[in-house]
């Protein structure tokens, strides 16, 4: 498959790109980026050509696997797939519910194949997990919690991304929470009741009751002290406690293999659960949350 790559950043440079550039099933057909001179350079680091222009990309391809912030993802997906490109999507897919839906609308008229790439559902230990608690009945309650330091003092690549300080870790690390508790517990019974709360910096709490019957804390912040970090998902019910394997974040590009896998699986008729419906359920969700969290004080004329 000839999958062509949307993005110039650190998540292309670090994980898309070494990954679509090594799969043995995969030509890497070029890169298209919002500034020309920083996709020429992941190109020819690459060993693939930059398009100046998206479309001259789509007509090279198969296949669009996109690393761009969720609200220029969310079209340049819909315009993929309406010229019959399959999507190989980052997380959140979009941030609006309009957007995602728009996007789910699209790939069902078109018929390509679509795999969100939720980190742990790629990654062998945690997905796994997933798939034997899924199997289990008898949930009562579940937890989920990545806390990271990025916006502390770390040294994260990640730490000056203008759309993750816009939107906060609810939306950046949200998604990979939901995308382990959702398969175990079920969907969100109903949005309205969705709970949140804001804590320092851009930490967020909220509650989830799901159409099992069980219901779910999940926090996220991107915020903490690096001795608070963490990243977690357990559940509890008749069977005791299931904790996920501890994950560290190694070797990125593995689990973006996994998902290159799972999209050329799709194309061939064989779906996968995290698809751009998946996707666009998660977005519903976080803008459920994050309507639901109360208004921050208006500053004073004098502040």
């Amino acid at each position: 498959m000839r999958i062509g790559l949307l993005g110039t950043g650190p998540w292309a440079r670090r994980t898309h790109g070494p990954a679509l550039a090594a799969h043995p099933a995969v030509e890497l057909a070029g890169v298209w980026g919002r500034r020309p001179e920083a996709a020429r350079d992941l190109a020819d680091t690459l060993g693939t050509r930059a398009h100046d222009d998206v479309d001259a990309l789509l007509d090279a391809c198969d296949a669009v696997a996109i690393a761009l912030p969720p609200d220029v993802q969310a079209p340049l997906a819909v315009r993929a797939a309406r010229a019959g490109k399959h999507l190989l999507l980052d997380k959140p897919v979009a941030t609006s519910v309009e957007g995602a839906r728009e996007l789910v609308d699209v790939v069902a008229e078109t018929g390509v194949a679509s795999v969100v790439y939720f980190t742990l559902r790629f990654t062998d230990g945690p997905a796994a997990w997933v798939e034997e608690q899924r199997a289990a009945d008898g949930w009562w309650t579940g937890d989920a919690r990545w806390l990271s330091s990025i916006f502390a003092g770390g040294d994260s690549p990640y730490a000056a991304s203008p759309w993750r300080h816009d939107r906060g870790a609810l939306w950046d690390v949200g998604p990979h929470a939901l995308s382990m508790l959702l398969p175990v517990l079920g969907d969100v019974a109903e949005l309205e009741t969705v709970r949140g709360q804001a804590g320092p910096g851009d930490t967020v709490q909220f509650l989830l009751r799901h159409t099992s019957g069980a219901v779910s804390t999940v926090t996220t912040s991107h915020t903490v002290p690096e001795a608070a970090a963490e990243v977690l998902a357990e559940v509890r019910g008749e069977a005791g406690v299931s904790r996920m394997p501890a994950w560290h974040g190694d070797a990125p590009a593995v689990p973006f293999a996994n998902a290159v896998d799972a999209l050329l699986r799709a194309a061939g008729g064989e779906p996968h659960p995290c698809d751009v419906r998946f996707g666009a359920r998660v977005t519903e969700i976080l803008a459920a949350v994050e309507a639901s969290l109360p208004a921050k004080p208006a500053r004073s004329a004098s502040t």
